[in-house]
């Protein structure tokens, strides 16, 4: 396997995304995640002095340092109007104390014209200096040829020599840019190709998303010669963002026989994909090839069926390369195939052709036909098949609820009031919540939790509400779906009724006794 170099730039490219912010602990969290990936380098940021928690970052990091990736500091080529040696953003760069620097510097010569104003020959001299200097202080140095298959388009002969100056001052990478994110992958891949054949320097690939193509774009310029690619976990980055490491890494690596991360820690990359999400408060993309929760997810009852005699049929590969799994989703369209596919994963005993397996497809169809969708809430179906196979055993019996909103000195106060038996004791609760969900919930955990105490390391962390058939109004029937998580999984259960405090009762119920069966198998 030859070496491509995986350059990570979540920290910075990432952090440019409109719904992310990343607080110094994150970036330190994050790096020290990317570091056990394997991940070649980690850019950590701008370190310049108008940047607080950057230089707080690099700061942090000379205390925690990585174990094997190497840590870049980014920056831009100095200043037209300053002496590199007088630039404080260069200084900076410095200060930051890495061994290797990354600076960016305009090839386009619209740029040089239009946003530097200065002439083309200046600007390279600004290079020039900007790599030497660095060069001098005993770095290594990669240079960002910003925009550059755009700069390519415009004036081919410019590009070049921008190329040349930056390799022949010394710098150890040459990355070229598509910052705009608007090249076709042959045009990219040719022009890689033309661009390499230039100068001596290690050519490295940076490409952005406007055309869906970053990904594409990568695995082109790699054809081409590349030997670094840059990117970002989940594709974050600004606009519609940068190539996806999680996407690039298992191409390039299983279908192209490029080694890009150690073997044994490729399947770490959905649980990392997965983790940073949270760590930047950003839902999962559920649909992400490789990493997504429905990368491997089959649906249809010819497709399970196909999959359970060789899974190859519907998956280009084996999920838990990567770290994913397959999951088998229980709807109307499921067969008896799937059901008794997703009951051999729950370690539900059916046998095919058996009468059970056929009467919980019938109760399942009659319960979509009703509105109940199963997709996301295997906790409820779970229950749904042991209930009808009479293998389900109550933690509690309900007497009944009720629940109370009501206005108190302008503020609305809501009280939920619980009977229920729990090991022949009967219990009556009472509590208040934010609104009748939180009050059931608070109730029901205050009657529960002396007899099941680690309902407490349980919540809630995921409330939705869908009204079906709007055209019958406020009268409609909902669907409440809860998603809940304890210390080792997450769940998803379902409720549907006319009326949205039954259907979330429902959903509630059935998460919490999903929580409960789950622990008594622990035990």
């Amino acid at each position: 396997m030859s070496k491509i170099y995986i350059y990570d730039t979540t920290l910075r490219d990432g952090s440019q995304a409109e719904e992310i912010t990343f607080s110094v602990e994150d970036k330190v969290a994050i790096a020290h995640l990317l570091d056990d990936l394997g991940v070649e380098y980690i850019e950590g940021g701008y370190p310049a002095p108008s940047n607080a928690k950057d230089l707080e970052f690099f700061k942090r990091m000379k205390k925690h340092p990585l174990r094997k990736a190497k840590l870049v500091a980014f920056g831009s080529t100095r200043r037209a109007k300053l002496k590199v040696a007088q630039d404080p953003a260069i200084q900076a760069l410095l200060d930051a104390g890495t061994s290797n620097i990354a600076i960016v510097g305009k090839t386009w010569d619209l740029h040089v014209r239009d946003v530097l104003r200065i002439s083309l020959e200046e600007n390279l001299k600004v290079i020039r200096d900007s790599v030497a200097y660095l060069k001098s202080h005993r770095k290594r140095v990669l240079f960002d040829a910003e925009h550059f298959y755009d700069a390519y388009r415009s004036n081919p002969e410019y590009a070049r020599q921008v190329l040349e100056a930056a390799s022949e001052s010394g710098a150890d990478w040459i990355v070229l840019c598509d910052t705009n994110g608007g090249t076709l992958p042959p045009e990219l891949e040719r022009i890689t190709a033309e661009s390499k054949a230039r100068v001596a320097t290690p050519i490295g690939i940076h490409t952005h998303n406007d055309s869906e193509l970053a990904v594409s774009n990568s695995l082109a310029a790699v054809r081409a010669g590349a030997t670094m690619v840059q990117g970002t976990i989940n594709g974050y980055g600004e606009r519609c963002g940068n190539a996806n490491l999680c996407s690039v890494i298992p191409n390039l690596q299983l279908k192209m026989g490029k080694l890009c991360l150690p073997p044994k820690k490729i399947k770490k990359l959905t649980v990392v994909s997965r983790t940073i999400s949270e760590i930047a408060n950003v839902p999962p993309r559920e649909y992400s090839a490789f990493v997504g929760l429905n990368a491997f997810a089959h649906k249809g009852g010819l497709h399970v069926d196909a999959v359970r005699k060789n899974p190859v049929s519907y998956e280009h590969i084996v999920p838990p390369v990567v770290g994913n799994e397959r999951r088998l989703i229980i709807s109307e369209q499921a067969g008896v195939a799937s059901v008794l596919f997703k009951a051999e994963q729950m370690g539900v005993k059916l046998k095919p052709g058996s009468e059970e397996a056929r009467q919980i497809i019938g109760q399942l169809k009659d319960l979509e036909h009703s509105g109940y969708k199963f997709e996301g809430a295997d906790a409820s179906f779970r229950l749904l098949m042991e209930k009808s196979l009479k293998q389900h055993r109550p933690f509690f019996n309900l007497h009944g609820f009720r629940v109370i909103v009501e206005r108190r000195e302008n503020k609305l106060v809501t009280e939920a009031t619980i009977k229920l038996d729990i090991n022949n004791h009967h219990v009556h609760t009472a509590a208040e919540g934010d609104g009748p969900v939180n009050a059931l919930d608070n109730a029901l955990r205050k009657a529960l939790e002396p007899y099941y105490p680690r309902l407490k390391k349980m919540q809630l962390v995921d409330f939705k509400v869908r009204v079906l058939e709007s055209k019958s109004g406020s009268g409609a029937n909902v669907r409440v779906s809860i998603e809940s998580r304890d210390e080792r999984n997450v769940w998803g259960t379902v409720g549907v009724s006319t009326n949205i405090i039954a259907a979330s009762w429902e959903a509630l119920l059935d998460s919490i006794e999903y929580k409960l069966r789950s622990d008594r198998k622990w035990r």
